[in-house]
């Protein structure tokens, strides 16, 4: 379920687009964005810090994309999101020595110190990476392609990414 809230706002995004046009769907974006962290802090009376993120960002970059009518905006959303992940996975593990991936996920899974780091290497990488893919298929395609992009390219690959790293876990030496 949380899955399928998450992807929300891009589902949303891209229903909109198809039958009017970026601005439109952005403001939908916008709106879906507030409306399910409002109601996650209605019901648990918190939100997560990703989803806080997330609905500033849709808000700061979709605003400015339908204030000046220029899709630029909305198209640097993603990379911004990807980017601020690997950051804070690189600055936690380099400058505080928190590996946050461990944090977030080492009460499901016992593994190595060693596999740890290299996980959230794999991340750091993999997130720089789609940042990357995101901008060139945003500035060197069609607005219809990026936003075709945007829900099955990079939800494809996120999905992958998540297969491997699940795959990456089970292997772990005993």
């Amino acid at each position: 379920m949380k899955f399928f809230l998450d992807l929300l706002p891009v589902i949303v995004f891209f229903t909109v687009y198809k039958y009017s046009d970026i601005f439109l769907a952005t403001l939908w974006a916008i709106i879906i964005s507030i409306f399910i962290a409002a109601v996650t802090f209605a019901i648990k009376k918190t939100i997560e810090k990703m989803v806080i993120v997330n609905t500033l960002l849709i808000t700061f970059l979709g605003g400015l994309t339908i204030l000046f009518q220029d899709n630029t905006f909305i198209m640097w959303k993603p990379t911004a999101i990807y980017w601020l992940i690997a950051f804070t996975l690189f600055g936690s593990q380099i400058f505080l020595r928190k590996n946050l991936i461990k944090k977030m996920m080492g009460k499901q899974f016992q593994l190595s110190e060693k596999r740890w780091s290299f996980l959230n290497t794999n991340v750091i990488i993999f997130m720089i990476l789609i940042g990357f893919l995101n901008l060139y298929v945003a500035f060197n395609f069609d607005e219809n392609t990026w936003v075709n992009f945007k829900l099955f390219g990079i939800t494809s690959l996120l999905i992958l990414f998540m297969i491997y790293l699940a795959i990456f876990v089970s292997k772990e030496p005993k």
